[in-house]
């Protein structure tokens, strides 16, 4: 699958000073964000891992008691499994659809960054390990880091997942597959979200971040409830500094070199294996993405429900509705 854009760029790219901010600690091409607040301010988008409020808890030490037979989910029907990757340009929406994913259906989103903090506040093996390559300034092997995704996703055989922050390499993509699929829970879905660079460039100016969590939030289709302030804590939100048309235009490079040629091996491996599913979604906002990626979940993945409050406040709904339309009739007769 080829992906146009007027900033496409096969050659390898040299970060830019401008573009790795030093306090950042990089792991393989994720960035884990150093502890202090300082720093964190000068991280990007995609290395600031939001903590959706639907993210499965868990203890890396603790037993493994929701461990159940591997249950492969490749057919089509209520029995297929939803194990989905989102691939976008930053700015692009994955966050938000995540977020709108998590909330609305029974699908437990898992963040690489989140993942990896808790190995190393819980110092298993893969934390000291991983924790002694990042104070030396190292780089992650994809090995250590598929460890840290898959030392949970090896205990959600039976649940529908959305992966946050990997793969992000040809590489690692070959790695993750060949686990998943030796696990018997093989990956179904991958999403990538077509949004014109033009519109990403325009956005980055209305853009806001609340740091501590990495909610993000745009003045043009996802402004906060009080202006300048996060809606979950009422703390200010700031501007990146990143976030100005030259960087980003960099960052888009960034994406299509390392992403084309990953993109490129899922759609081979879509078009020779019925058990996945490739979806391009189009459009400028999130909103025109949103209903996209509903239909194809409840048309794939039927087995995929809503959550139980999601249901109880659409028969409220629905029961207030139904009360109200037989009294519109009735002062219809009575004017009559």
């Amino acid at each position: 699958m080829s992906l146009p854009g007027t900033l496409f760029s096969s050659r390898v790219l040299r970060p830019s000073p401008l573009l790795v901010p030093l306090p950042a600690r990089v792991v393989g091409r994720t960035r884990l964000p150093a502890p202090s607040a300082g720093s964190c301010r000068r991280g990007f988008a995609q290395f600031v891992p939001a903590q959706n409020p639907k993210a499965i808890s868990f203890s890396l030490n603790a037993t493994r008691s929701e461990s159940v037979a591997p249950a492969t989910g490749t057919g089509h029907g209520e029995g297929r499994f939803l194990r989905m990757i989102m691939f976008g340009k930053p700015g692009a929406g994955k966050g938000t659809l995540s977020s709108r994913l998590t909330k609305k259906y029974e699908v437990i989103s898992l963040s690489t960054g989140d993942l990896l903090r808790q190995h190393i506040a819980e110092k298993t093996e893969v934390g000291l390990l991983a924790e002694e390559i990042v104070a030396s300034g190292g780089l992650l092997p994809d090995d250590i880091m598929l460890k840290v995704v898959t030392s949970k996703l090896d205990s959600l055989h039976n649940r529908h997942w959305i992966l946050d922050g990997f793969p992000r390499t040809l590489g690692q993509g070959r790695l993750l597959d060949h686990h998943l699929s030796r696990q018997g829970t093989p990956m179904s879905l991958i999403a990538n979200l077509d949004v014109p660079d033009e519109v990403i460039l325009g956005r980055i100016s209305d853009r806001w971040v609340h740091l501590p969590s990495g909610r993000v939030y745009n003045l043009s289709y996802n402004p906060p409830k009080v202006a300048g302030h996060d809606d979950e804590t009422g703390e200010p939100l700031i501007k990146r500094p990143d976030d100005n048309p030259e960087i980003f235009a960099r960052r888009l490079e960034q994406f299509y070199a390392s992403t084309s040629p990953l993109l490129a091996y899922y759609e081979a491996k879509a078009a020779s294996d019925a058990s996945m599913k490739l979806v391009s979604l189009a459009g400028r906002t999130s909103d025109e993405i949103w209903p996209q990626l509903e239909s194809v979940i409840r048309s794939n993945f039927p087995s995929v429900k809503e959550r139980l409050e999601v249901k109880r406040r659409t028969s409220l709904s629905e029961a207030a509705l139904g009360r109200r339309e037989p009294d519109v009739r009735e002062k219809t007769k009575v004017a009559a």
